[in-house]
């Protein structure tokens, strides 16, 4: 039977990305965003192509909101097999610029949603004794560059969080893997960067979402921890690791693209 996979943040970017990948291949689909309207116009395209699609509009910021998305999700379901989350935010301003309110949004959004769906689907993952929870994190949260110290806050959580979260269901056959990329070819970049300055600046390293999509479907079928791309940037986090201050001096030009 195919898996039933849930992602987060789907109408667009990589999680719009990884439902095409996903229906290619045969899995089961159940798909959430905010904006219900991309979310009906994808499942509309997917099932053209033969997807089995489920869409459910949600707000996952809060509590409330991841709740009574799982339960919806459980109720239609039954179960999931792979928890994709994906959504996401960033803004790029430095910390006087930006206003506190963005912060939050990023914290909520970025760490606090993934808290709470996970906390949500964790029960029916041990009863079924299997899944896989995928986190979508960012090489930001290993090496924080100037004008994204909140993006890179939240980004550290999310793997932090994916550090802890692995340990702690591994003895109920559940594994939980982190997805660190550089910049991606999506829509993040039209309230991240709205003059386009970064997004020209790192052209020829921005990475491609069907590609992305692809490597992050292999991660269902061979389980591993992380997944980091491009690898030269993986490289520059580990240098980073062992000789920060080296890195930001030597990269300087680098880091601040922005």
């Amino acid at each position: 039977m195919a898996k039933k996979i849930l992602i987060t943040g789907a109408s667009g970017g990589i999680g719009k990305a990884v439902a095409y990948r996903a229906a290619s291949e045969g899995y089961q689909l159940i798909l959430t965003a905010r904006r219900k309207e991309k979310l009906e116009e994808l499942k509309f395209d997917l099932e053209k192509q033969g997807a089995s699609v489920n869409v459910i509009p949600s707000d996952i910021s809060s509590s409330a909101g991841a709740e009574a998305l799982m339960e919806e999700v459980y109720q239609d379901e039954g179960k999931i097999d792979v928890l994709i989350n994906n959504a996401g935010i960033g803004y790029f301003e430095t910390i006087e610029a930006m206003e506190s309110k963005k912060a939050v949004k990023m914290m909520e959004i970025n760490v606090l949603a993934i808290f709470y769906l996970t906390k949500a689907a964790l029960p029916k993952m041990k009863s079924q004794k299997n899944g896989h929870i995928i986190n979508i994190g960012s090489l930001a949260g290993k090496v924080a560059t100037p004008k994204a110290s909140i993006y890179a806050a939240s980004k550290h959580a999310v793997i932090g969080f994916s550090n802890a979260l692995r340990m702690e269901v591994k003895p109920f056959g559940i594994h939980v893997s982190v997805v660190n990329t550089g910049p991606v070819r999506t829509e993040f970049f039209n309230k991240a960067d709205p003059g386009g300055t970064y997004e020209k600046s790192v052209e020829k390293f921005i990475i491609e979402p069907d590609k992305l999509a692809e490597r992050i479907l292999l991660l269902i079928e061979k389980p591993k921890r992380e997944l980091n791309l491009p690898w030269w940037m993986n490289l520059l986090a580990k240098m980073y690791l062992l000789f920060p201050s080296f890195i930001e001096r030597s990269g300087h030009k680098q880091l601040n693209k922005k």
